[in-house]
């Protein structure tokens, strides 16, 4: 099976605070940009990785042309728009793994891991959402939490979708992850904190 990864990248990261495209902001002396694109060109099952921009991402649009990707410019109009607009416009008509920038501990193989649910699942989307108790177990911020079978949950920023059917409502397998490489997204300078914080203990370890 074909799979092609898109990378969204065009947000500001409000949140985040400060005038750096959130994307740049240095994780073990990389923009996060940098260590999410090396994950989806680690990946065993990734044809393709794109990235999708926007104007107020200038730097990160220069970074990600550096890694060698292909880019997409979008609008700019939210994160759903953009995916939309950037499947289309990147003429995806295969399933697309569509991962957020602000994943720095993300790996190929645990891009892989899900891409294989994906496979065996037979549907044709696939999203990964974070259980409320993983993101206070490492200290995190959750952000935008919502019920699903009467627990609350965030989405991961990890989802598979068919590109060819990009503008339909898909049925999605729900996979629940409480693995760091899903986890730890990040949404503001105390993340980033937090992330540094597990990696020095789980060394010390």
């Amino acid at each position: 099976m074909r799979i092609v990864a898109l990378i969204m990248a065009g947000g500001k990261g409000t949140r985040f605070g400060g005038d750096i495209e959130k994307p740049m902001a240095l994780f073990q002396g990389k923009p996060l940009i940098r260590q999410v694109i090396a994950a989806t060109k680690q990946s065993k099952k990734i044809a393709k990785t794109y990235v999708a921009v926007t104007s107020i991402s200038p730097k990160t649009a220069q970074e990600a042309k550096k890694a060698s990707v292909t880019m997409v410019e979008t609008d700019g109009k939210g994160y759903h728009a953009d995916l939309q607009q950037a499947v289309k416009k990147a003429n995806i008509n295969c399933p697309v793994l569509i991962v957020s920038s602000d994943l720095p501990l993300l790996t190929g193989a645990f891009i892989d891991e899900v891409i294989e649910k994906y496979e065996k699942a037979g549907k044709p989307a696939l999203t990964v959402m974070i259980p409320e108790e993983a993101f206070q177990e490492f200290g995190l911020s959750a952000v935008s939490l919502y019920e699903h079978n009467k627990k609350m949950y965030a989405v991961s920023g990890i989802n598979i979708l068919d590109g060819a059917r990009i503008s339909e409502e898909q049925d999605q397998l729900v996979v629940v992850s409480k693995r760091p490489e899903a986890v730890f997204n990040v949404n503001s300078i105390k993340d980033l904190d937090a992330i540094n914080d597990y990696l020095l203990r789980n060394k010390t370890e």
